[in-house]
């Protein structure tokens, strides 16, 4: 037990030096980043690349795709949640006077592990290994590392939240990956056509972001 209350105290102390009274351009990109339809673009562009590489074999990505977050989802909001029952630090007595919440978003249930993470790592692994471009990788780990972050940011998780959730996000794409590959394997015969749509998600989130940008600096 003892260990567990010393790996608490340092997920507080890492909260509180990253939850800190920003100015209102960061407070209002991290709402942005933080929610989920903004991202519908993205998520369509994925869709796109999806449907131009397999075409009629595409709907096995798409339910392997549908797993991934559920298995993600359902892992982290599910079962770790209720299971750990850890309060929010927004909503922890023992902390919540000295954590900045932006604009009142306290966010509701547990905080243990967070679903933000683990569904957005899980997405970002498993189109990744889809995809196999370097590129796309790089741009959307990245941006799931920044949507766990935002999660920290608004003061509604844990540092060890998100690590926690980017592990099983992590481990749900792994397994997706290795059951659509063991089922139908002929889906990853290697193909050099169509690179060039790997470039339409990288943009759209690049516009997304940039959008997000000019928003939180005009507000």
């Amino acid at each position: 037990m003892e260990i567990i209350h010393y790996l608490d105290s340092i997920d507080k102390q890492w909260l509180l030096a990253l939850n800190n009274d920003y100015p209102a351009f960061w407070d209002n990109l991290m709402l942005l980043i933080s929610a989920k339809l903004v991202w519908i673009p993205f998520y369509a562009a994925i869709l796109f690349v999806v449907i131009k590489k397999w075409k009629k074999e595409s709907w096995w990505i798409v339910l392997g795709l549908i797993l991934c977050i559920v298995i993600a989802d359902q892992t982290a909001s599910g079962v770790l949640k209720n299971v750990v029952q850890r309060l929010r630090p927004s909503r922890d007595p023992s902390i919540q006077d000295m954590v900045v919440l932006v604009n009142n978003y306290k966010a509701g249930g547990y905080s243990f592990v967070s679903s933000h993470a683990a569904n957005s790592f899980g997405l970002a692994l498993l189109t990744s290994l889809l995809f196999k471009n370097r590129i796309y990788t790089i741009v959307v780990l990245l941006w799931a590392a920044l949507v766990a972050y935002s999660r920290v940011f608004l003061g509604v998780h844990y540092p060890g939240d998100v690590l926690g959730g980017a592990i099983v996000g992590v481990f749900a794409a792994l397994f997706v990956y290795w059951l659509i590959k063991k089922l139908h394997p002929v889906l990853f015969r290697d193909s050099n056509q169509d690179k060039i749509y790997y470039n339409i998600p990288i943009l759209t989130l690049l516009a997304t972001l940039v959008t997000f940008l000019i928003y939180s600096a005009a507000v």
